[in-house]
């Protein structure tokens, strides 16, 4: 059965609820660390007021007994502590559509006769719903050693060169920095470059960079388009509210590039096949190589501005400024927990898709008795072949 999962919820609502169906039996739950991503969505310099009043916990429903998965899905729920300020409270019409937000699309879509319900349920306060699916597929990809980190490679005008670090140096150094920038020097930029757009009551955008190390050779496939890996993960990754760009490795620096320098050479050492390189983004023809699997997503500066923007009111048919409804100024930092959430969504779907089985019992013998890219087991015949021949 594929993982799959859904949310439920609105920003202002009572909770937001995930069902993650597909997890397979026997896998021990830590809720402590489930809670540890929660926190980690609400830390970054940059953040709005709202995560000042809200703190995170989650508690699980259904599908996990005695502290262990049953193979049932598992569904959790995450209070909105900020609901108690909204229940019963008379609310003013929201009826001027902010440039960049989904308020007059799904007005458009829907037929709302109000704003607000479109902007409820798009809030990116969605998005504690896919960290808390993602941090239990974590646990799960740990078993077979898998490590997923992110970090800023850049925010506003300042980009990063961490051309000098480890991607373990890179997960590890960005979580002492309030940007999760892993080099301080850049990081202490960030934080002036987002100071001076509040300063401006303005917002910023930037680039997340997310790795998974430890993936095995063969997950996805290259016969059919939906089961392509990245574009598995670029679907997930492109979901999340205000992220509009993805690439891989290389990405678009590679095409300027010849041929003979966008792709990472093949080298055999004693029966062992690797790579020197990482342009591929650790995935070739829709298929993970066993190498580090790399991507870079563009996120865009919150629509939500404190510096009024051209708009209409939709109710008074007047050229109106929008009004301020609050917001982050730089969403980035916080985002680097949701992008590694929803990569380790897709990534332990495709590793459920590659072994099988319904408990953890049953996929751990499976993952030791994988393909390696080693000579010995790739079998080559070294024979001439007839591809459809003609019939007698």
């Amino acid at each position: 059965m594929p993982l799959r999962y859904l949310t439920a919820g609105e920003s202002h609502g009572p909770a937001i609820l995930v069902i993650l169906e597909g997890m397979p039996a026997g896998l021990s739950v830590d809720i402590p660390a489930i809670n540890h991503q929660l926190e980690r969505r609400q830390r970054g310099y940059g953040a709005g007021p709202r995560m000042k009043l809200e703190q995170d916990r989650v508690e699980i429903l259904a599908g996990v007994l005695e502290g262990q998965t049953t193979g049932a899905p598992v569904a959790m729920i995450i209070n909105n502590l900020n609901h108690a300020r909204w229940r019963g409270r008379a609310i003013d019409p929201f009826t001027i559509p902010r440039p960049g937000h989904v308020d007059l699309a799904a007005a458009a879509k829907y037929g709302y006769s109000d704003l607000r319900p479109g902007l409820e349920r798009a809030s990116a306060r969605e998005t504690v719903a896919r960290v808390a699916a993602g941090a239990l597929c974590k646990q799960l990809l740990s078993h077979f050693g898998i490590l997923i980190g992110g970090y800023v490679t850049s925010i506003g005008s300042v980009h990063a060169d961490l051309e000098q670090l480890t991607f373990e140096q890179r997960i590890n150094q960005a979580e002492a920095s309030t940007v999760r920038c892993p080099e301080p020097q850049y990081s202490e930029r960030m934080e002036a470059e987002i100071r001076q757009a509040i300063e401006n009551r303005d917002t910023l955008g930037g680039i997340i960079e997310v790795v998974a190390l430890g993936l095995p050779v063969g997950l996805g496939s290259h016969v059919h388009w939906d089961r392509k890996l990245e574009a598995q993960l670029g679907a997930a990754i492109l979901s999340v509210q205000a992220i509009k760009g993805i690439e891989f490795g290389a990405g678009f620096k590679g095409s300027s590039l010849p041929g003979t320098q966008a792709h990472d050479p093949i080298i055999l050492e004693g029966e062992q096949l690797f790579r020197p390189a990482t342009s591929s983004g650790g995935i070739e023809g829709g298929i993970s190589t066993g190498q580090p699997l790399i991507f870079r997503a563009a996120m865009k500066p919150i629509a939500t501005t404190l510096q009024p923007q051209q708009s209409v009111d939709l109710a008074r048919g007047e050229n109106v400024p929008t009004q301020y409804e609050r917001s982050d100024f730089c969403p980035v930092p916080r985002a680097v927990p949701i992008l590694e959430a929803v990569t380790a969504i897709v990534l332990a779907d495709a590793l459920l898709a590659k072994l099988g089985g319904d408990s953890l019992h049953e996929m751990l013998p499976r993952y030791e008795g994988l393909r390696k890219l080693r000579l010995s087991d790739l079998r080559m015949d070294d024979r001439p072949h007839t591809y459809w021949p003609d019939e007698p």
